[in-house]
Order: structure tokens, then C-alpha cells, then sequence
């Protein structure tokens, strides 16, 4: 089933852009957080810079507060600057070279709009700016690209990190305890109405992928002692094309990054 965004919990308007692709799937999800009782908002990834987008977050947003990103890749961040100049006002973003004013963003950071308070908490690992943001009202948390509404996502290699990642995953599995989240309005696909079960598939997938990145380097020295070649500087697309043998091969670049991330995690350990 395909998605299409639109309003969820008290706060949450999710405006879908026209940028679909293997990457994005159904397109960059951009997210309007509003009080019901302000004309305040705050926009979370405006996405591509695709007028009709633009447009179409307009139609949710009312006045905006604020623009905050939840990382610099393009797809989320391209419009950040020409949206909020249009808006008036700022972006705000871990990454310096991805803001508008003198504002940054950090874990620990709560922004506001009217009576709408958004807690920021650091998740790095598909990229080293990630950040996700907590709604505690709706009980929701915007996690970016960091966990995605269908399938899983890249640890973007070397930018991301496989450590951090999964010290990311483990701090989101923790917010659905101490802060009880119970959704995910993720930067990518559908809604996820169960936090904690999705957070537990992501952490025991990525377990998975280890041991068969594992297994699979074991097998390539097995070879190479029988006197067949060990594949050195082609380590990690070797390693793709047996872990990954039933993806599809259009997805094996985005794979090999996070092979690098697994052998640099291993290689740490």
C-alpha cells in the first residue's frame, strides 16, 4: 500500500514530497507540528526544493516559528534555507553549514511553538547530525531517516556509524520507557504505531547483518587459505554480493556503505 501522509495525533500534519525513488520511497516525508489552539507551527524537513512541495507545506503550516532539520542529506535539507527565508524566520540543525541565523541544535534542546514543545535527542549514526525529536504530547517521536517507516535504512559510511548507530537505536528503545513513546513519524514511509516493536526489529536485523558480514568473512579467508584470492581492495562489494545476495542490485551501493560501517565497526572491536 502506498503512502501519503497526512494528519496524525493532535500535532502532526506529514506533507508528502514528490521525490519518490528507491532511496526515499514514497518520497521525503516533511512534518508540520502545530498546536491546535496557535497558528504557530514548526517545520521539520522541508525537503527537496520542488515548488508544488513548498506549496503544500504552506497549505499546513500557517505561521512558522522555526525550520529544523534532523540531517544535512539533500532530500531532507535542500529547501531548509529557501523555505524559511520566505517564512521569515530561522533553521535550526546540528550541522552549522545547514543553518539560517545564529540558533544551532542539540540534544537537550526544546523547542517551542505556541504550547507545543518539541525535546530534542541525538541519534547519530546514519549520519554523525542526526537528530530525532520528541513530541510529548502525541507521544511521538520524528526520528529522520534514523529508523524508517518501511524496511530499514543506511548507515552512511564514513559519515555514519555502525556504534553510534546502534547506541542511537538503544537510546530510542529507552525514550519508549522513561518518555512513553509509542510512535514513530519517521522521514520515510508510513507512521509506525508500535515504537518499542519497531525498534526491536531494527536492533535484532542489524545483529543479523553483523553475524552474516561475520560469517561471510570467515568463508572469504576459508577460501583464500585453500589458495583462492582474498578480495582486499574489493572487500565490501564481495561481502554485498553474498549478505545481500536477495536484495536487488539497484540497492547494493547504498549496501556497501553500510558493509564499510560493519567491517570499520568490527575492525574497531
Amino acid at each position: 500500500m502506498s503512502w501519503t501522509g497526512g494528519t496524525f495525533g493532535e500535532t502532526g500534519t506529514c506533507v508528502l514530497a514528490p521525490n519518490a525513488d528507491v532511496m526515499t520511497l514514497d518520497g521525503t516525508n516533511t512534518w508540520v507540528l502545530r498546536d491546535p489552539g496557535s497558528e504557530r507551527s514548526i517545520v521539520v524537513d522541508p525537503g527537496p526544493s520542488i515548488a508544488s512541495h513548498l506549496e503544500a507545506i504552506d497549505a499546513s503550516a500557517g505561521d512558522v516559528a522555526v525550520v529544523l532539520l534532523t540531517h544535512h542529506h539533500a532530500d531532507h535539507s535542500e529547501a531548509a534555507r529557501e523555505y524559511a527565508e520566505r517564512h521569515g524566520c530561522g533553521v535550526r540543525a546540528l550541522d552549522p553549514a545547514h543553518r539560517l541565523g545564529s540558533e544551532g541544535l542539540g540534544e537537550g534542546d526544546v523547542v517551542t511553538a505556541g504550547d507545543l514543545d518539541v525535546h530534542v535527542v541525538a541519534t547519530p549514526g546514519h549520519t554523525a547530525d542526526s537528530l530525532s525529536f520528541v513530541v510529548p504530547r502525541d507521544r511521538a517521536v520524528l526520528t529522520g531517516d534514523t529508523v524508517l517507516g518501511r524496511g530499514t535504512t543506511v548507515v552512511a559510511h564514513p559519515d555514519g556509524q555502525l556504534g553510534a548507530y546502534l547506541s542511537s537505536l538503544e537510546r530510542l528503545r529507552a525514550l519508549c520507557g522513561s518518555e512513553g513513546i509509542t510512535t514513530v513519524w519517521p522521514g520515510h514511509g508510513p507512521v509506525i504505531d508500535d515504537a518499542l516493536g519497531a525498534l526491536d526489529h531494527y536492533l535484532a536485523h542489524r545483529k543479523q547483518r553483523l553475524e552474516q558480514v561475520r560469517e561471510a568473512l570467515r568463508d572469504l579467508h576459508a577460501v583464500a587459505r585453500e589458495g583462492g584470492s582474498f578480495p582486499h581492495e574489493d572487500l565490501p562489494r564481495a561481502i554485498v554480493e553474498i549478505v545481500y545476495a536477495d536484495v536487488d542490485p539497484v540497492l547494493w551501493g547504498a549496501a556497501e556503505l553500510s558493509v564499510r560501517a560493519q567491517l570499520a565497526y568490527l575492525t574497531e572491536r
